[in-house]
């Protein structure tokens, strides 16, 4: 029999194949869809740090109207005045946690050190398994130094640290000069796992209303790649757990995480698409696979063509940029499979 298991953020999971944040993840039944469809583990979608503010705001307005009315108005919320947070957030937490037997994951989306922070202790009050910590500073002021928004970052995920027990993913992206050096020190920092990549949805402009405009787009398995070449590097270098995220759409894209040295593979397209009974097809699919090649296990073949583990190093450090390129024919000359297919 074909062993599946492994161990994320020292969490035991039947498989790598992890339910990744999705309007799923919003509902309850959507949680139990997700664990009768085969997801090892689920992360809850992100509680933002702009919806903290707000609610802030919002209890802070409401608090201070008509105070001064009355004498008496001035005690009539106790002090300290806190804000109640966003319980929906909080309560679907401990809902999901209560009817479900895989680990649930919280996680936390802002991008600035501050009283937001504090949310981390609370999600984990509330039951979940780890926290995914997601930050990500734009940096559009061309004042701001790449080595500060790096800093700033480091400094929020030592704060969360702090304020939680559970373990900690960050989940980061690709915007940085030294993705290796970033994320040795997010691992000293604290970070119990790493997320591969954030996937950032880019906004589009309208010609005809002439506008700029939100646009969503699902992933395709080409969307793996710069992930699963920076796992690949990371491998040996980090003692953090690495998850890729973004791309996986079946057996195929999973085994590459892994073999690159990807502890778990996170989905979310695919489930949208076809449904959380996705998850077994794929599951399946691994076994076959992993039988066929006669492996015994996924940890036997992690990181097996990792930078450290492949022979060909000079796939990850360059990517064989030239091969790459000279390897590209028009399509009336190509002979036999086009390359990469």
């Amino acid at each position: 029999m074909i062993d599946l298991s492994t161990r994320y953020l020292g969490l035991e999971l039947a498989s790598p194949l992890v339910a990744s944040a999705s309007p799923l993840t919003k509902r309850l039944d959507g949680v139990r869809a997700l664990e009768d469809g085969g997801a090892s583990a689920i992360v809850m979608h992100s509680l933002y740090e702009e919806e903290i503010a707000f609610d802030q705001q919002a209890h802070d307005h409401f608090l201070d109207f008509g105070s001064e009315a009355f004498a008496e108005a001035l005690d009539y919320v106790p002090f300290p005045q806190t804000s109640p947070g966003p319980e929906q957030y909080l309560d679907l937490l401990r809902e999901a946690k209560a009817a479900v037997d895989v680990p649930i994951i919280g996680s936390l989306n802002g991008d600035t050190p501050g009283g937001w922070t504090r949310y981390a202790g609370m999600i984990e009050e509330a039951g979940a398994d780890a926290l995914e910590l997601n930050v990500f500073l734009l940096a559009s002021d061309p004042d701001v130094a790449g080595a500060d928004v790096e800093a700033h970052t480091l400094d929020v995920v030592r704060e969360v640290c702090e304020r939680t027990s559970i373990p900690v993913a960050v989940k980061i992206s690709t915007f940085w000069s030294s993705i290796l050096d970033v994320a040795r020190r997010l691992d000293r920092a604290g970070a119990d796992g790493l997320v591969l990549f954030n996937r950032f949805y880019q906004p589009d402009i309208d010609l005809e209303a002439f506008e700029v405009l939100p646009r969503l787009t699902l992933s395709t398995p080409e969307s793996a790649r710069i992930a699963v070449r920076w796992i690949g590097m990371l491998d040996g270098h980090v003692d953090a757990d690495m998850a890729l995220t973004s791309g996986v759409h079946d057996a195929e894209g999973a085994l590459k995480g892994i073999a690159a040295g990807a502890t778990v593979t996170m989905m979310t397209s695919q489930i949208l698409k076809h449904g959380p009974g996705r998850f077994r097809e794929i599951e399946a699919d691994l076994r076959t696979w992993l039988e066929e090649k006669e492996y015994d296990s996924v940890a036997q073949l992690r990181g097996a063509l990792s930078r450290r583990g492949s022979r060909d190093e000079e796939a990850f450090v360059r990517a064989n940029y030239k091969a790459t390129l000279d390897a590209w024919r028009p399509p009336s000359t190509r002979r036999g499979p086009i390359p990469g297919r």
